[in-house]
Order: structure tokens, then sequence, then C-alpha cells
């Protein structure tokens, strides 16, 4: 493994940790995650990490990352085009036309729900333990 694939790696490892951390019923952003991982513009990066994270031991809920204005974008990226939207509303998310209603409401921000960065992921334990 080269220098380039270990960062991949770890900025991956580092998504699937803070997504492993967003409680069941409530959704972020490609967006929050890239702000609370302290790259600003890296949404679309967080959205590569969201599309290998299907084979990532433990399991990530890639379900519950949706785009800034509380859209299924990340749909096709499942088994089938309905899979991310059954997933959601089997945890009491309502989806209206590939959208989150109340998605103001159900936004869970990493940055105010997670220890700074520096702490979180010098933490042994995983995320979803801590909450």
């Amino acid at each position: 493994m080269n220098w380039e694939q270990s960062v991949e790696i770890d900025f991956y490892d580092r998504v699937w940790r803070v997504v492993r951390a967003v409680p069941s019923g409530r959704v972020t952003t490609y967006g929050a995650i890239a702000k609370y991982l302290g790259m600003r513009r890296g949404a679309r990066l967080v959205g590569y990490a969201m599309n290998a994270s299907h084979t990532a031991i433990p399991p990530v809920p890639a379900h519950r990352v949706v785009n800034h204005a509380g859209l299924l974008t990340g749909k096709f990226h499942f088994s089938t085009p309905t899979t991310m939207q059954q997933l959601l509303e089997a945890e009491g998310v309502i989806i209206i036309n590939d959208k989150v209603r109340d998605f103001a409401k159900l936004f869970w921000d990493p940055l105010q729900n997670l220890p700074l960065p520096d702490i979180f992921f010098m933490q042994t334990c995983h995320p979803e333990d801590m909450l």
C-alpha cells in the first residue's frame, strides 16, 4: 500500500466513524461531515467514502447521509434504487419525492453532537458506544 492509499483509507475510516455515530431516525449531510473533518469543500470526497462503505466492517449506515437539501442523492449506490428510502423509513424518517420530510428537524450536525475531531478520533472505542 502506498502513501496515497493509506491517506485515502484513513480519510474513509474517519468518515465512516462519523456516520456510525449518526443516531437512527436522524440524517446528516456530506457537507456537514466534510466540515466536521476540516474539509469545508470536501462533500464530494465524503460521497466517495460513502460509495466505498458498503463493505466496511463494522457496517456503516450510509442511508443516513443525504445532500444539503435532504435529497437522497446517494440512492443509486445501494442494492436497489429504493433501498435507501426503505432503510430510512424503517427508522421512522418520512420520505416524499426522494426528500426527507422535516429535514431541518431531523438534521444531525457532527459539529454540534460529537467531540472535536482530535478528541473523537483519539478514542479507542467506536463512536456508537459513546451514544
